[in-house]
């Protein structure tokens, strides 16, 4: 069975661009591991691929969900297998994407059977985190699942609020829920992981580049379009870093001049825990990210590892 090459990063890596490479070299569609790129009207914002590109590269789970909408990581994880069967069906290479490292533990892992919703356990925390709670909740998850707290920012509301209920529910932390699924695997898909591996100073310095560019795309724009689209309504997207920063600008509780520093800054420390992350994870191909660094030799390598 041929495997599925799936592109893996921390933000501001590259992942786009190769992939699309890869995808026109092996006859290929891209299927977007993002929990932000999934949704519509915030393109600038989640850096998705431009228009001109997913005309001529064929995208899945971009720009396809209402802001209003919520996705679990479980649903994800069905959407991008049900992806993967439909590029399947049409004699196409199947191409993962992304940066959330919940995401691909979905994907990879599967999502643990005993998982349940408790409405009240989850609105209790969050008006614990809507009174200016988050980073003791996040210290909470910290002391209680420390690996996995790595992967959630303290602005991630709908992330750190899940978290803490799946233990308060369950009784056990998502790691080992996660561990459970290892041991009992499920019918998952054959994965070839490639991961994109940049020092932390051209890292850092491609962040502030990436960030002045969506500034100057109309990043704040968008969002002010947002803001009038959906008056009044918590939209669980906003609450990434960039978005809220941006509407604390827009209620001037931000002068424009901070504005980008302190989104490179936040970007940056979320970069190092997806780093940290993915380099926990079982890793096929980890390609050196240098900057003459021939992507041509990439893409070589995967295609004569893919099948």
């Amino acid at each position: 069975m041929e495997r599925i090459p799936t592109i893996l990063g921390p933000t501001a890596s590259g992942k786009t661009s190769l992939a699309i490479k890869l995808a026109r070299k092996i006859n290929g569609e891209i299927i977007g591991l993002d929990s932000r790129q999934i949704y519509k009207d915030i393109p600038i914002g989640t850096a998705q691929p431009a228009l001109n590109e997913i005309l001529k590269t064929p995208h899945h789970l971009i720009g396809i969900k209402s802001l209003s909408e919520t996705v679990s990581a479980g649903q994800y994880a069905k959407m991008v297998k049900d992806a993967i069967s439909t590029i399947k069906e049409r004699k196409k290479i199947p191409i993962i994407c992304g940066g959330s490292g919940l995401y691909f533990s979905a994907v990879s892992k599967g999502i643990f059977k005993n998982s349940v919703t408790d409405k009240k356990i989850r609105d209790q925390l969050t008006r614990r985190y809507e009174k200016g709670d988050a980073q003791s909740m996040l210290d909470e998850l910290t002391e209680i699942d420390p690996e996995y707290s790595k992967l959630v920012h303290v602005n991630n509301k709908k992330r750190l609020i899940r978290a803490l209920e799946i233990i308060e529910s369950t009784g056990k932390s998502p790691s080992l829920h996660f561990q459970d699924q290892k041991n009992n695997p499920q019918d998952l898909p054959d994965l070839y992981t490639i991961y994109l591996d940049w020092n932390k100073v051209d890292l850092k310095r491609r962040i502030e580049i990436r960030t002045s560019e969506m500034l100057a795309n109309g990043w704040v724009d968008e969002v002010r379009n947002v803001l009038q689209k959906y008056p009044n309504k918590t939209l669980h997207p906003l609450d990434s870093i960039g978005f809220k920063e941006i509407i604390s600008y827009l209620k001037d509780e931000l002068l424009f001049e901070d504005l980008e520093k302190i989104i490179s800054i936040k970007t940056n420390q979320f970069a190092r825990k997806q780093v940290k992350w993915f380099k926990k994870e079982k890793l096929d191909l980890i390609i050196p990210m240098l900057i003459d660094y021939p992507l041509t030799n990439a893409i070589d390598e995967i295609e004569k590892n893919i099948n």
